[in-house]
């Protein structure tokens, strides 16, 4: 069901590509090549039709090629995609993993014209008279205005910001400054919120999601500004934690029903982005990970490249009672949906827990255990319409016990409460052995079991081994613990380069995503330079809009740049 719009050319504005969208909605098609004029009295049946870039331009944001979702993931000590040997990948997907950062990486200018798009559709229809009358239609297109600006922001910091749709003829915007951006959303977030209502309905924007939002800009503030000298904003996160917690969520009694392909009747999900078979799929986690022999196991007839790897280190930070490892992740010996061993060009498909390199030869094809996270379904779209659990109350859970711990404790709730929140999370994942879902507060504040360091083999297959390996450990990492049960919670679900950037190494101001090394990316030598929390300007915007400046330590000019070639 294709809903379009005649394309205003933003892209010279703020060097956006242009707006050409597909919205999935339960109405019959209808063509949209102009809107008509302000005295039309719309249908609700337009009207929703209307809607269809604002919500699609969100799932391509967080599952077009070269997603947020990627970004958030592929730069962090997770997952990465290296080159595969005899298979392809590696280029830019190297770069983010080493983290060379440069303004031609397509990921950065998809995400952002991606997102821009999504903000020039919110424009567009807060600018009809009809729209204006619906104080929920406003609230929605606001709160998903700032939902945009918060993802850009959060990746960019020093972004063009507009509330506007039509301009004069030559206009073009200013970069606004971070505090400018921020107060802007807080502002905008906080005066929507009630508009919003209490209606848990996937795709739409409900009350204590817009709270959710207003958390993590609280919980980022210091991180994103590098000033830790003010943590009343742990507090003002807690106060917003409370009025989700209120509302009429539960954790879902297993994990997994938070990764099915359709997540509507899990209570623990606050907001989520509904995809669907055909009309609104886009979900390729499966495509990207699976080696093409592996789809025989699902009875799955789609594309498949095997690309994605996960470290090694990620995977032995797991406890071995712990659930979630084998409802996110296959290693091992494959068999068919029969039982039946697989075998490919005549050996037999195993997956090893152990890599090579990123480029250096890279990884052979059956290296890496398997993200099985989404559900994989048979035929030919696997999880390509798998919902995503964008805010769920485990986070809400997650960030509450996290600024406790930050605080000592906030109006009456201790560093125990925290304890007993990421306990309350542990608990289903730990059935067979109850006692190790319980945390203590020590745990908690104490250092990470992620065994940091450089760890690479430069040996080909077949040759003798050339392993490059350090040893920086994890134990000097503040709160530890905690950022550890981040990760096994919400590995492969945006989150890990933001809890990277907000977790600082002990004693310093230096964060564990520029001061560690992991896997083939090394730490930064000055502890100082943090101007890689925030990526790059696309070049394309700077192109479309000679008064946008790159951001502090990127420079213009990609011949001083390293590119990484597999």
């Amino acid at each position: 069901m294709n809903t379009k719009f005649r394309n205003i050319l933003y892209g010279t504005m703020l060097g956006v590509a242009g707006l050409a969208t597909t919205g999935c909605t339960d109405l019959d098609e209808h063509l949209y090549d102009t809107i008509a004029t302000e005295n039309h009295e719309f249908t609700n049946e337009e009207i929703m039709a209307m809607f269809g870039p604002v919500y699609s331009s969100l799932r391509d944001v967080y599952w077009g090629w070269y997603s947020y979702a990627d970004m958030m993931d592929q730069s962090s000590d997770v997952w990465c995609i290296p080159y595969r040997i005899g298979i392809g990948w590696g280029d830019l997907y190297v770069s983010m993993h080493k983290h060379e950062f440069h303004s031609q990486i397509a990921h950065f200018n998809d995400t952002w014209t991606r997102n821009y798009a999504g903000i020039n559709a919110c424009n567009k229809l807060l600018g009809y008279q009809q729209i204006q009358e619906n104080p929920k239609l406003v609230a929605q297109l606001r709160g998903y205005r700032a939902l945009y600006y918060y993802i850009l922001f959060d990746l960019f910091r020093n972004i063009p910001l507009d509330t506007e749709f039509e301009h004069p003829d030559g206009w073009l915007p200013e970069q606004a400054t971070p505090q400018e951006t921020f107060d802007f959303l807080v502002k905008e977030l906080n005066e929507i919120a009630d508009d919003c209502g209490t209606t848990i309905e996937m795709g739409k924007l409900n009350k204590y999601a817009i709270h959710m939002i207003l958390a993590k800009m609280y919980l980022n503030h210091n991180a994103w500004f590098q000033d830790d000298s003010d943590n009343s904003w742990y507090g003002k996160c807690i106060d917003e934690l409370n009025q989700v917690m209120e509302g009429p969520f539960s954790l879902a009694s297993a994990y997994s029903a938070n990764f099915m392909d359709d997540i509507s009747g899990s209570p623990e999900i606050i907001f989520g982005i509904p995809f669907e078979n055909k009309y609104a799929a886009g979900n390729y986690m499966a495509n990207m990970w699976m080696h093409v022999a592996g789809k025989a196991t699902w009875g799955f007839d789609g594309w498949a490249t095997g690309g994605a790897a996960v470290m090694p280190q990620f995977l032995d930070t797991y406890d071995k009672d712990d659930s979630r490892f084998k409802d996110c992740w296959i290693g091992g010996q494959q068999y068919d949906a029969s039982g039946a061993p697989i075998y490919y060009d005549g050996e037999p498909l195993v997956y090893t827990k152990e890599l090579h390199s990123i480029d250096n030869p890279g990884c052979y094809p059956f290296e890496s255990y398997r993200l099985v996270k989404y559900e994989i379904k048979g035929g030919e779209y696997g999880s390509s319409y798998d919902d995503v659990p964008f805010f769920r109350l485990a986070d809400a859970y997650m960030m509450k016990a996290e600024c406790l711990l930050r605080l000592g404790g906030y109006k009456g709730e201790t560093e125990q409460t925290a304890a007993d929140l990421v306990t309350k999370v542990r608990e289903r994942n730990f059935l067979n052995n109850p006692e190790k879902a319980k945390v203590t507060v020590e745990k908690l504040k104490g250092g990470s079991v992620y065994a940091y360091g450089h760890r690479e083999n430069q040996g080909k297959m077949g040759e003798a081994d050339k392993w490059i390996i350090t040893n920086e450990g994890g134990q000097d990492i503040e709160f530890g613990g905690m950022l550890d049960e981040l990760a096994w919670e919400f590995v492969a679900e945006h989150h890990r380069r933001q809890d990277l950037i907000r977790f600082h190494i002990k004693g310093s101001s230096e964060n564990v995503y520029n001061g560690k090394s992991w896997f083939c990316k090394d730490a930064n030598p000055d502890k100082t330079d943090r101007h890689k929390d925030i990526f790059p300007i696309p070049k394309s915007a700077l192109d479309g809009n000679p008064k946008l400046k790159q951001n502090p330590g990127y420079a213009d000019n990609l011949s001083l740049i390293h590119i990484s070639e597999p």
